[in-house]
């Protein structure tokens, strides 16, 4: 299959949000259906385990709708390796519309998640940037507002422990994924650790990749891939192969790029990916559920995922 041409990748401007035409909406999901239907909490089935290509995406299903207008877009996941006394059950969330992002809602299980009530809300040092921030090891790692680097925040210490200037990362609008929203740089978690996912001037906007050390955020490796970064919607990483989504808004996009670090070579792919609510905001893989955890217009939603045999 061939590589492709970031040349030729179609460039995609972020679209201004008109806020005033978004209404506060909730929508009444009976919990226990909601519960059934994903397979969150639930550990990843036997034949599953080991790594390995993706294959599917199956359906998405709906686990949490935001109730106010701040909710439009954001970022919620749960920690693939917590770190006592937070386990596998704890969610997190945040509502990233507005200029001051700060706070960062803690559930204690699913259900609370799903009905709107956080057990404790945090209030970050530093506003956060955009919807690329991860929980992982017990840290929220997140973009500070207007700057080019990574910070850690301690979910117990509730303070920042490491912070680390990406080098020559655009942000605040540089070099976005096609929707816009400041998503420059983007943290993702997969089975081999914690990853940064931004472009440079060097690299002409095509997808760079840095692999960070979760503790002290300096960077081990660092990739630079050929799919240009405003040419696609979003991307995740599985098993250390980055996949990116052909739209953020079509209905039947697709997974349609894939960049693989232990080969550092890219293939052409053609997965079929639903945008059920046509607005995808973030995208991450979450390797302990096996699955996808993404925010589309509003909608906290799983995507069920399957790797074909290492």
């Amino acid at each position: 299959s061939r590589c492709p041409d970031p040349a030729a990748a179609p460039r995609w401007e972020p679209q201004p949000l008109s806020y005033q035409e978004l209404q506060s909406e909730r929508s009444e999901v009976p919990v226990a259906r909601l519960l059934d239907d994903t397979a969150l909490g639930r550990p990843a089935k036997e034949d599953s385990a080991g790594c390995g290509q993706l294959v599917w995406v199956g359906e998405p299903v709906v686990f949490g709708r935001a109730d106010s207008i701040a909710g439009k877009y954001g970022v919620w996941m749960k920690d693939p390796e917590p770190v006592a006394p937070f386990t596998r059950d704890n969610t997190w969330r945040v509502d990233t519309v507005g200029t001051e992002v700060r706070q960062l809602f803690q559930y204690e299980e699913a259900e609370q998640l799903a009905q709107g009530y956080p057990a404790k809300v945090h209030i970050l040092p530093r506003p956060l940037e955009s919807t690329g921030a991860v929980i992982y090891r017990g840290g929220l790692f997140f973009q500070p507002r207007h700057s080019r680097s990574v910070a850690r925040y301690d979910l117990r210490g509730e303070t920042i422990t490491a912070e680390r200037e990406i080098p020559g990362a655009g942000y605040h609008g540089q070099y976005p994924y096609s929707w816009g929203g400041y998503t420059d740089i983007d943290l993702a978690v997969d089975e081999t650790g914690l990853w940064v996912i931004y472009s440079t001037e060097k690299a002409r906007g095509a997808i760079v990749l840095s692999k960070l050390d979760p503790e002290t955020l300096e960077i081990r490796r660092t990739w630079e891939t050929n799919i240009r970064k405003r040419g696609v919607a979003n991307s995740f990483l599985i098993c250390g192969t980055l996949y990116t989504v052909s739209s953020y808004s079509a209905p039947n996009a697709t997974i349609n790029f894939a960049y693989d670090t232990a080969t550092g070579s890219s293939r052409a792919l053609s997965i079929p990916f639903e945008n059920r609510f046509r607005y995808l905001s973030m995208l991450d893989y979450n390797p302990a559920e096996r699955q996808l955890f993404a925010w589309d217009s509003f909608n906290m939603v799983t995507y069920p995922v399957r790797l074909s045999r290492a």
